[in-house]
């Protein structure tokens, strides 16, 4: 049986990361420490499954001489792939990291417009994909319908591979309820799903179960950034709170716990240790300058921390077993 994890990434980027002192309207802007990473939501998964010794292909959708420089970077990464052409180029996206203040600068550009041919040859080569899961994850570009991933659902049912998404807005909407087996999603996406703010992790837990029960998803993921995660399942509710790190960039950090959650799922863990591969992995990318730079050991170090955390019962709002992992002892 396939233990591939194949990503899926309609709207890659050549990520430019760099270093200014600090950052002014209307003036040059002198930086350093410049570095280019392979980006977009469904690369930085697979960079970081295959950091972690994990079975992955990178599928991604590249034009023009920005989109055969994203395809020399997996390359040097070591990641495979498997690239469908399009007529536009490929996105750059720029994060600047300001040493006077430590704000971090985020410039994230739309991409190109994506042909119906294109996406629709993205769908023909899913339906003879041979993997354990499919992780669909990164808005859609334009040209793409907003049902798209929710195709991509239907592809899943009949091939038989599990599906994760990691997606915002109209797309996120328009696929739930189609049999995704995980909806991975920030604190501000699901405040945006649910219609209303949700503050406190009480609040949290109630909201996750509810749209667990409505049938959105067979399992739920909400980051919270540096306060950690939570995981919805039949199996019940889990709160992980984040370990301790020393942040240098955040670019990636969310992919990057979608990749150690799905590669434990993947690996047959259960749903509270997968999460805390999740967070392991989300907190290693964090340390790192780049995009989702994960480093093996740091993970592996970061996870038996989280792991020889004490358990403790809670009340389930789904109606079964809960998991509520504490802070770290000691």
């Amino acid at each position: 049986m396939s233990q591939t994890i194949a990503t899926l990434t309609l709207n890659p980027a050549i990520d430019v990361a760099c270093v200014a002192a600090e950052v002014h309207p209307t003036q040059k802007i002198r930086t350093t420490n410049e570095r280019l990473d392979p980006g977009g939501g469904g690369i930085n998964v697979a960079h970081v499954v295959h950091e972690l010794g994990g079975e992955t292909l990178a599928v991604i959708m590249a034009g023009g001489v920005t989109g055969r420089l994203v395809e020399e970077l997996l390359d040097q990464a070591g990641v495979p792939w498997k690239s469908l052409p399009i007529v536009g180029r490929t996105r750059i996206c720029l994060n600047v990291q300001e040493r006077a203040s430590h704000l971090e600068y985020r410039f994230v550009s739309e991409g190109p417009l994506i042909e119906a041919m294109e996406w629709r040859n993205s769908l023909a080569l899913l339906e003879e994909l041979d993997a354990a899961w499919v992780v669909a994850s990164g808005s859609l570009p334009r040209g793409v319908p907003e049902d798209f991933y929710a195709r991509v659902a239907a592809i899943g049912a009949r091939r038989g591979w599990r599906l994760a998404v990691d997606t915002s807005g109209a797309a996120l909407r328009a696929v739930m309820g189609h049999g995704v087996d995980l909806l991975k999603l920030d604190h501000g996406e699901f405040e945006s799903l649910v219609g209303h703010p949700v503050r406190g992790q009480d609040a949290l837990a109630a909201e996750i179960g509810r749209v667990l029960r409505a049938g959105a998803a067979r399992m739920i993921a909400v980051s919270l950034g540096p306060d950690g995660a939570w995981l919805g399942s039949a199996a019940g509710l889990t709160y992980l709170p984040a370990p301790p790190v020393q942040a240098r960039g955040a670019v990636g950090a969310g992919d990057s716990l979608m990749a150690g959650l799905v590669l434990g799922l993947t690996r047959g863990m259960p749903p509270d240790a997968a999460l805390a591969l999740g967070v392991a992995a989300g907190s290693a990318s964090v340390e790192r300058y780049g995009t989702a730079r994960a480093r093996r050991e740091t993970v592996e170090s970061l996870f038996r921390q989280i792991r020889a955390g004490t358990l403790s019962s809670a009340e389930d709002p789904t109606g079964g077993p809960t998991t509520d992992t504490t802070r770290l002892a000691g």
